[in-house]
């Protein structure tokens, strides 16, 4: 399928020293390799970001947002339907910020700014007040805990086999075991190649690829046990308990928050 290319930004200096973009992306649009002289937040309100930055893979729920450095060159692939929620910053306000592309933990302050400002369609604050909404929103983005990456991926070619299958079909069960003996080595080695390459186990990496892959189908007409079942639960209430660990609230409060009582 042909996908729909993203427009980028139509300036070469940004506008003012904080910047506000909001879009809605269909599924299957693409924003082509590029870079700028500032620095971008990009985050989604409603569905999952999937974004390359830097020759790394970054796949981040609505808990976090992506954080670009300045003349870093990223491009993104939208899978399914996104709120997208970008805030650019001019380079003396990155100073503070990670020098290298990591993901953000999004406090509830700063997902109320982009919201509000999102609503009222605000790209440039230049209210007393909006210029004060925009200061706090720079100071959150300084305090906020640093992920290096919610979805890592590894670099060796046995760990990433095993990756892409299990991202193929989210509800394998396969064991570690079976996954170890597809890519010929011992289930002992596959564990410490998965916690050394990724900073965490087999069982927790396919944890967060099912909170991911929940994340998007909650947005459908399937109801929370078809969602439960078809990502390898044998029970609703232990998908139940999954997502509320990952989301801090039940699927059916994250669709009526994120999904059917908003579309900003």
């Amino acid at each position: 399928m042909l996908k729909k290319d993203i427009k980028l930004p139509d300036f070469d200096q940004l506008p003012s020293q904080v910047y506000f973009r909001y879009s809605e992306f269909e599924a299957d649009t693409h924003a082509s390799p590029h870079q700028h002289e500032w620095g971008s937040l990009d985050y989604s309100s409603r569905g999952v970001m999937r974004m390359e930055v830097a020759g790394s893979r970054f796949m981040s729920p609505p808990l976090y947002a992506i954080w670009i450095p300045p003349r870093t060159e990223h491009s993104a692939d939208i899978a399914q339907a996104i709120v997208y929620r970008s805030v650019y910053l001019a380079p003396e306000l990155c100073e503070q910020l990670p020098k290298q592309p990591c993901t953000l933990a999004i406090s509830d302050i700063l997902k109320a700014i982009l919201s509000d400002f999102a609503a009222r369609d605000v790209n440039i604050p230049q209210s007393e007040a909006d210029v004060r909404l925009s200061q706090v929103l720079v100071d959150q983005l300084r305090q906020a805990p640093v992920h290096d990456c919610f979805l890592p991926y590894a670099s060796s070619a046995g760990v990433s086999s095993v990756l892409e299958g299990m991202q193929a079909v989210p509800g394998d069960n396969r064991p570690l075991a079976q996954w170890a003996a597809q890519v010929h080595v011992s289930e002992r080695t596959l564990a410490r190649q998965f916690v050394r390459e990724l900073g965490m186990s087999f069982g927790e990496w396919r944890q967060r690829l099912r909170f991911l892959a929940s994340i998007e189908a909650l947005d459908s007409a399937r109801s929370v046990q078809e969602v439960a079942f078809d990502l390898g639960y044998s029970t609703a209430s232990a998908f139940i308990a999954m997502f509320q660990r990952q989301a801090g609230c039940t699927p059916e409060q994250y669709r009526r928050t994120h999904i059917r009582g908003r579309r900003v």
